[in-house]
């Protein structure tokens, strides 16, 4: 039997642990911790922000990285999102290392293993909707596949769950994409529901 819970503690899962990384008009960096958005294209992805010292870098640069959280920076992550980057460096603060990325004009959090970077495509500061165009992706080695895949077991990334406040890991693969399915698709039988 199913009952009704408070529609504000919607669990969507996942939702990715993102920090996005900007440099002000003065080059000084900075980073938030974001939970809501998603990949919205093969080279976009779109997240939900209201103002902050990153949307106003994001309106002088055009510019950030999205890292991703982790296990191991799970502590950093969340700092990020406890603190304003308005009246201090945060990446200073929590003892991070950054440079700048080669592709855009945005710091690369070298404690994070993987980090997109992105060309701001859209920003509506009004309805709080930023789309990024992902025009690059590093990785560090430590969580590469063989032949060059992330490896999200080697990487242990985090998501945030809105609906208890905290934040949880990633289990490991339980099925193949566009294989399990084709277990029905290509049996005889009809499958119970119940």
């Amino acid at each position: 039997m199913s009952v009704k819970i408070d529609p504000h503690n919607c669990v969507i899962l996942p939702e990715a642990v993102f920090i996005i990384g900007t440099y002000d008009e003065n080059g000084v960096p900075n980073a938030m911790n974001a939970a809501w958005g998603t990949q919205t294209d093969f080279n976009e992805i779109t997240i939900s922000l209201s103002k902050h010292k990153t949307t106003d870098n994001l309106e002088k640069t055009g510019e950030f990285t999205v890292a991703f959280g982790t296990e191991p920076t799970v502590t950093i992550c969340d700092y990020f999102g406890v603190e304003s980057g308005k009246s201090i460096n945060k990446i200073v603060k929590a003892g991070c290392h950054e440079h700048k990325s080669e592709l855009v004009n945005a710091p690369i959090i070298e404690e994070f293993p993987l980090t997109l970077e992105c060309k701001v495509k859209s920003w509506n500061a009004e309805e709080g909707i930023l789309v990024g165009e992902i025009v690059g992706q590093q990785a560090d080695e430590s969580i590469m596949t063989a032949d060059g895949h992330v490896d999200l077991d080697k990487m242990k990334p985090i998501i945030y769950d809105a609906s208890i406040h905290a934040y949880r890991g990633i289990g490991p693969v339980i099925a193949r994409a566009f294989e399990e399915g084709l277990k029905i698709k290509k049996s005889e039988k009809q499958w119970d529901s119940q």
